[in-house]
């Protein structure tokens, strides 16, 4: 084999590999970009959802949210609900740490998800409280920071709430969400 013909082939043979691991290269660059999008779930949101509020026996001064998918594709319910129950209120209701599920709650249409209420320490620690019967509830998105659309605003039954209230994170069935 001449020498030449050997230089053109190894050339060629470089080129070809050079080639083959940039194209390698690029698609396992973009492969977890398509896998990031592909795993990213849309928040649930009030226009996706129908959000009610359910007074319970037990736990004592508790109230059970429930969040059902009414849209045609699944949705997250990220974090934990924000509650407002007074346009002057400063703050949402405190959320229970104590609370957090071990997995984002996802929801196929029709399928809910839960969060407790407490409305009032049982031992009457908390102060500054009245009487609603309505309250505002947002949802959040992926990072949990900020709310995502509008608020779901479902009527309550003429509940006490005070400075002591707290808010479960979502989670999969009522049981666990009233739990705490």
């Amino acid at each position: 084999m001449n020498s030449t013909s050997t230089v053109a082939r190894f050339a060629a043979a470089a080129a070809a590999a050079a080639a083959l691991t940039l194209a390698c290269t690029q698609t396992a660059e973009a492969a977890p970009a398509t896998s990031q999008a592909a795993q990213r779930i849309a928040p649930c949101t009030a226009s996706n959802t129908k959000v009610t509020v359910t007074p319970v026996s037990r736990p004592i001064n508790h109230l059970l949210l429930t969040a059902t998918n009414t849209g045609k594709t699944t949705c997250a319910a990220y974090h934990a609900p924000a509650l407002r129950w007074d346009a002057g209120q400063q703050a949402p209701v405190t959320v229970l740490r104590d609370s957090v599920p071990q997995s984002v709650v996802t929801l196929a249409p029709g399928q809910s998800a839960y969060a407790g209420i407490m409305t009032e320490s049982p031992d009457g620690s908390g102060t500054h409280g009245h009487t609603v019967n309505s309250i505002d509830v947002y949802f959040t998105g992926a990072s949990g920071q900020g709310s995502v659309g509008g608020p779901a605003r479902p009527g309550v039954p003429d509940v006490y709430f005070d400075d002591s209230a707290w808010v479960t994170y979502w989670q999969s069935s009522v049981d666990q969400a009233l739990s705490y």
